[in-house]
């Protein structure tokens, strides 16, 4: 763990070097993503198999690569009262939220009296990554998958690394399922991306790509932008915990913990807080936490390389800071915690006071946990359910408010130099 406080010589240095910019845009994994992009475009479904085998370490044929309904069924078989249970109250959450934040059609009239509008159509096909690695990610099928079928679409397609064996864990595919899944596909990494993009034999092309994943598919993701629609840029997890002297150490060292046993080793931490006394709390329980954590020695490299204890000379201070960082998730554990979260605005998510820990958010609540790491919240907000909608504008004239939008159409016709569009309004109503 880093220490750093304000009294110390080099603070602002010491700041400059935790507000730098994550491996968003590491250029290395970057030339080597392009190569897997132009391999997969080339190739097909060959190099997908190639990189099954290479990073993967299953050798399958083409023929294997979906999912089949018999392992559909098999996994809803093996699926329990309590994995069953858990799913179902996710899934009743998210898709009540998601149902709350779908865009409407509307229409109005204009200056003109013609009438003006919007109408909102589900994506026709979509594709979804689940990152697959040391832990199956079945909340984020829920995630994902769930705001999909909210929005109608039709086609939901997904993609997930598998094991040595070719196999998906049975309860990722339960909720893939359960969520509303059409179809899933055992590739992982940047390839996946590429053939969601691209679309190969076995895989088709989709419309717009979501989900969060590793450097490699997150680098994918940007550099496919333009071929495909996609959602945001959501990597490795982070927290940043803004604290003052009512926050209770336990609590706090808890919620950083969690959030680093992801297992990638990029995932970074951050305790922003007033208290000398709260820091030195947080670090001695944060030792005392890590030894009975099952996954403590991946936990323990986030410590090493990407976790900051801060103390700040103010709020205010630590408020900015905050911003600064656009943290995936920020949670407040300070006096007047609504007031301050109105001053938080980069945050892909919130959570407000004591009992609130990020880690509802990662299942149960509601919102998406699908967001903006990296410091891309500075740019992006996290994944909703109207991303899955297609917006397009509509527009209705009559001859009479055609009539009176003339001269205006005709002004600038002549100003830009393009006779032929003021033709095309006045030959309707001459």
């Amino acid at each position: 763990m880093r220490i750093i406080r304000h009294s110390d010589q080099n603070f602002e240095a010491q700041l400059r070097e935790v507000t730098a910019p994550s491996s968003l845009f590491d250029m290395e994994i970057e030339k080597r993503t392009l190569a897997i992009l132009e391999a997969v475009r080339l190739r097909g479904d060959a190099a997908l198999l190639e990189y099954t085998a290479r990073f993967d370490g299953a050798r399958l044929a083409t023929s294997q690569l979906a999912v089949t309904q018999a392992e559909w069924l098999g996994a809803s078989i093996k699926a329990d009262a309590p994995l069953r249970a858990a799913v179902a109250e996710a899934r009743k959450n998210i898709t009540a939220f998601a149902r709350k934040s779908l865009r409407k059609n509307w229409r109005m009239k204009n200056s003109h009296g013609a009438w003006v509008g919007e109408k909102f159509d589900p994506f026709t096909r979509v594709g979804i990554y689940i990152p697959g690695g040391t832990a199956p990610l079945v909340s984020t099928a829920l995630m994902t998958i769930a705001l999909a079928s909210a929005a109608g679409c039709p086609q939901i397609v997904v993609t997930s690394p598998c094991g040595r064996d070719g196999s998906i864990n049975p309860a990722l595919l339960f909720a893939a399922r359960t969520a509303g899944a059409t179809e899933m596909y055992r590739v992982g990494g940047a390839q996946a991306i590429a053939a969601m993009a691209y679309g190969t034999p076995a895989i088709p092309r989709v419309q717009k790509i979501f989900g969060p994943g590793n450097a490699y598919v997150v680098t994918a993701k940007r550099l496919l932008v333009g071929h495909v629609a996609m959602d945001l840029l959501p990597g490795p997890s982070e927290v940043l915990v803004l604290a003052d002297d009512t926050a209770t150490p336990a609590m706090v060292a808890a919620d950083l913990l969690a959030q680093a046993e992801h297992g990638s080793g990029h995932e970074r931490v951050w305790l922003i807080t007033t208290s000398a006394k709260l820091l030195n709390a947080v670090q001695k329980e944060i030792q005392r936490q890590v030894v009975h954590l099952p996954r403590r020695n991946l936990i323990e490299v986030v410590l090493e390389k990407n976790t900051w204890l801060i103390q700040v000379r103010s709020l205010d201070h630590g408020i900015d800071l905050a911003n600064q960082l656009a943290p995936e998730h920020c949670e407040i554990m300070t006096r007047q915690a609504g007031r301050v979260s109105q001053r938080i605005l980069t945050a892909g998510a919130i959570f407000l006071g004591s009992q609130s820990p990020t880690v509802v958010g990662d299942y149960v609540a509601g919102p998406s946990h699908t967001l903006p790491t990296g410091g891309a919240g500075l740019s992006f907000a996290g994944l909703t359910v109207d991303q899955f909608q297609r917006r397009t504008s509509v527009v209705e004239y009559s001859r009479a408010s055609l009539k009176k939008a003339l001269p205006a159409i005709g002004q600038f016709a002549a100003m830009e130099g393009l006779q032929a569009h003021g033709a095309s309004a006045a030959c309707r109503v001459h």
